[in-house]
């Protein structure tokens, strides 16, 4: 995979003589005595990752644990005291005032928590805005902006003053606003903690949505743990300006490699987080179409089963057979597609577990994973999403 952006060994601190408390950090000494003894305060320190083109990487942690100023450093809006980024290769650390501005204006783009809504400005032209800096003309303009609105389901609200919108849709303005830039990079600084949770659950969604199909890549800043795990491809946990570990929400729940980290998802909701291909198995409990019911009875019998999925030779799923069902067809001479059934569920594989749990309540039969084309992936049972909750 390509590296978009390079962190290595980041470090931020504040006060008036940073330069000179940096040896204290270095060598170990405490945030609180910095704090305490200089006046100085260490927002992060030695922070090193990597973020790969068309990635969402979600920075994790408390409040003061470092995460905003490091998203911060990654734009320029805080100067590091030492270390390097390197965005497509280039180290921007000492950029000279029109470089950062070209930066920000092409391949950067940040969304803030509160918004950052020009409340004097309609929905359209607060969209233009970044536009309207670079000099692009106003049709042109006009046209991208309608374009990114509808993107973000506020088509037909370009009008409407910024006071008239809810929470939910502000953000979705500020949201068109940095994707009308068409960046490379989003930066998206706890942008949904001030939403209620419904809506919060909404742009999680939509953000998501955005993402399949524009494939921007995404570091994105958040408390909340269900949140980062629902949205992150990597998910980096930080702690008194340091990153704890760095995973996919998989490895951090199997393998978590600290006490902290441990806390940290003890009480995360499962269900939001584990998906389908998390929990499904591969089974060669199969029979093909040209198969014949005998086939169908041997392999049910084999695995101690009372019902199997069938496909045909590409592997796409054409259905399913019960051992009533194939005993009586041996009896009566027909085929397995005489007696194949379609009462059962498929699911995609990036389906979260909690929105599985309908499904395996009501179903006779496993739930069966597919991909776009109808191939079979793999089978969930039951008990695999009973067991996803625990």
């Amino acid at each position: 995979m390509t590296v978009k952006v390079k962190v290595e060994h980041l470090t931020k601190i504040f006060g008036p003589h940073p330069k000179a408390v940096l040896e204290k950090v270095k060598s170990g000494v405490p945030k609180n005595k910095i704090l305490e003894d200089t006046g100085h305060t260490v927002g992060v320190h030695d922070v090193s990752f990597e973020v790969y083109e068309g990635e969402t990487f979600v920075i994790m942690g408390l409040s003061g644990s470092g995460k905003s100023t490091l998203i911060r450093c990654l734009n320029l809006l805080n100067r590091p005291t030492e270390g390097n980024i390197y965005i497509d290769g280039e180290n921007i650390v000492h950029y000279a005032k029109k470089e950062l501005m070209e930066l920000r204006q092409k391949k950067l783009a940040m969304v803030f928590q509160h918004f950052g809504l020009l409340t004097h400005r309609n929905v359209i032209k607060n969209v233009e805005y970044g536009l309207e800096i670079r000099g692009v003309p106003k049709e042109k303009r006009r046209e991208i902006a309608k374009t990114v609105l509808a993107s973000v389901g506020l088509e037909g609200w370009e009008d409407k003053k910024i006071s008239e919108l809810s929470g939910g849709m502000q953000q979705r303005v500020g949201l068109a606003r940095a994707l009308a830039n068409d960046p490379d990079i989003l930066l998206m600084d706890e942008p949904f903690s001030s939403l209620d949770p419904l809506i919060r659950r909404e742009m999680q969604y939509e953000l998501l949505d955005i993402q399949a199909k524009l494939k921007k890549t995404i570091i994105f800043i958040t408390h909340d743990v269900n949140e980062a795990f629902k949205i992150g491809d990597r998910v980096a946990v930080m702690k008194d300006g340091k990153i704890e570990q760095i995973g996919t929400p998989e490895e951090l729940i199997s393998n978590p490699q600290s006490q902290y980290i441990e806390e940290f998802i003890k009480d995360i909701d499962r269900s939001r987080i584990l998906q389908a291909k998390n929990i499904m198995f591969k089974t060669s409990a199969l029979v093909y179409l040209k198969d014949g019911p005998r086939v169908a009875v041997k392999a049910m019998e084999s695995n101690g089963i009372s019902s199997v999925f069938v496909v045909d030779s590409e592997r796409k799923l054409q259905g399913i057979v019960t051992i009533d069902d194939a005993i009586r067809a041996i009896q009566e001479n027909k085929q397995l597609k005489d007696i194949l059934r379609n009462d059962f569920y498929t699911t995609g594989p990036d389906t979260y577990v909690q929105d599985l749990i309908p499904m395996a309540t009501d179903t006779k039969y496993p739930i069966a994973v597919t991909d776009e084309n109808n191939k079979l992936l793999g089978i969930i049972v039951r008990v695999s999403v009973l067991s996803g909750l625990v």
